[in-house]
């Protein structure tokens, strides 16, 4: 293994801890349906001994040699750049069941930071294995595709925050988004705590951290949400939808 990455996994803890991905209670979001039994044994042999980081710690750094993705087993990440004039930006935000690593699989190196929001536990899955497994089990490298597939139109739907919405437009959608990602994950829709400061908000929609604060005062205001801190609780889900909605008015 490189120094660097040996480095990098110097504060992880229980390197050791594993959970077979046959047992694991995420296995939905992170495994495609229909393998068989003896697939599941193969792909559970694949995957690395589950990580623990600590809230603050990296999973990896920018320029790091590319090897394995992780699948986020409990907890919360945000991936992060350094600017050219020395701003972090945040690139998103990542839950349990979904896979963080994917932006070194062109460069062979990572291309940006990712960060534990809190303590957090990660399966490390090595790239160049999972792609020799995907070749040989059909259904595996279809969810591979999949999961790609994915990450770019969520970095398209980046981009329509940033370049179509006014402020109160990018918060709704960011809220609605995690709702329904919660949601997914058999939590309430509705009630939830944000891991992210509102400083990291901001970065992430291309918004100053007054504009989000102000944002999210207006939302309160107006009864759509109750904020208690890093709490939040939606309201009235459909009126916050409606400031997404098409110029028809109709609400999906």
């Amino acid at each position: 293994m490189h120094a660097n990455v040996k480095q990098n996994l110097a504060p992880l803890i229980n390197p050791g801890l594993k959970l077979a991905c046959s047992q694991c209670n995420l296995r939905e979001l992170c495994l495609p349906f229909g393998l068989s039994e003896t697939d599941m044994t193969r792909l559970d042999h694949l995957i690395g001994g589950g990580r623990k980081l600590k809230r603050g710690h990296h999973l990896y750094r920018a320029g790091d040699p590319f090897e394995s993705i992780f699948a986020v087993k409990a907890g919360f990440f945000k991936t992060d750049v350094l600017t050219e004039d020395g701003r972090d930006q945040v690139t998103g935000f990542q839950m349990a069941g979904e896979i963080l690593g994917m932006d070194g699989i062109s460069t062979e190196v990572h291309a940006c930071n990712a960060v534990a929001l809190e303590d957090s536990e990660v399966c490390l899955i090595p790239f160049t294995e999972l792609e020799n497994l995907s070749s040989e089990i059909r259904t595996l490298q279809h969810h591979l595709h999949k999961v790609m597939s994915r990450e770019i139109v969520r970095d398209h739907g980046v981009m329509m925050l940033l370049g179509t919405m006014r402020a109160e437009e990018r918060l709704a959608a960011f809220l609605l988004n995690l709702s329904q990602r919660f949601t997914a994950r058999g939590y309430s829709p509705a009630e939830f705590h944000l891991r992210m400061t509102r400083e990291e908000i901001g970065s992430y929609l291309g918004l100053k951290l007054e504009t989000v604060s102000r944002a999210f005062s207006r939302f309160q205001d107006e009864g759509l949400i109750s904020v208690q801190q890093k709490h939040i609780r939606i309201l009235d889900i459909r009126r916050l939808k409606t400031l997404l909605a098409p110029p028809d008015g109709r609400i999906s």
